[in-house]
């Protein structure tokens, strides 16, 4: 990539920040955050998006919208990912799991935060095809695993925050169980073609739960490995 190539992405991406604060403020009501987080702003702009699409989508990266990313899949807005990220309010120290890689742009937005990311995805040319370029990237703080996000990840668990990129008809109480005392899951729930809810998930110091519904979204359904 030139020089020139590369101003033009970073200006891009700067662009997008702006549009992504536009969407804090128009939905500060319901989110209640006002603005991103310094770190969040930080990775957004710095994390390289169009890296992680197909390449014809490429032109597309930076707008603030999802894209196909082939096998039926879609990579988030990115409003969508930076909320997410900030509702986990995560800390350098922290171990995160992601359910649902895709391209890998969730995960790389968490990486630039965190110590640790664990990322699940089901469809294995996606999982492989993300592995390559988050290496290609130079991250080597994320580890991608092909297999069923609804089982979680338990060898790596207790995990202080759980950020799930697919509709859940349900929260699954496998998640539910791997999350810290104190730790933080975001999760799309609701059925596909039906009004979805973003939900932030609270496991509370004695094991309790709470929910808090955050926005109405629309998400690409969770899907189970098959019997």
């Amino acid at each position: 990539m030139s020089g020139a190539d590369a101003q033009d992405y970073a200006a891009r991406r700067a662009r997008l920040v702006e549009e992504v604060e536009a969407t804090y403020a128009q939905t500060r009501a319901e989110t209640g955050l006002a603005a991103m987080s310094p770190r969040v702003r930080a990775a957004l702009l710095k994390v390289e998006r169009h890296r992680l699409v197909p390449p014809e989508q490429a032109p597309l990266a930076y707008r603030n919208h999802p894209l196909p990313i082939g096998h039926g899949q879609t990579i988030s807005q990115p409003y969508i990912v930076a909320l997410s990220t900030d509702l986990l309010s995560p800390e350098p120290h922290h171990v995160v799991l992601e359910v649902g890689t895709g391209s890998g742009y969730q995960a790389a937005i968490l990486a630039e935060i965190v110590r640790q990311v664990y990322t699940i995805e089901i469809v294995e040319p996606l999982g492989r095809g993300a592995a390559r370029a988050l290496e290609q990237l130079g991250y080597r703080n994320i580890e991608v695993r092909i297999g069923d996000g609804y089982a979680g990840w338990p060898e790596k668990a207790p995990f202080d925050g759980i950020v799930v990129t697919a509709a859940a008809p349900m929260v699954p109480p496998a998640l539910v169980a791997q999350l810290r005392p104190g730790g933080r899951m975001v999760i799309p729930v609701g059925e596909r073609w039906q009004v979805q809810e973003l939900l932030l998930v609270t496991k509370n110091a004695d094991g309790s739960v709470t929910q808090k519904n955050v926005l109405p979204v629309s998400f690409v359904p969770l899907v189970p490995a098959k019997p």
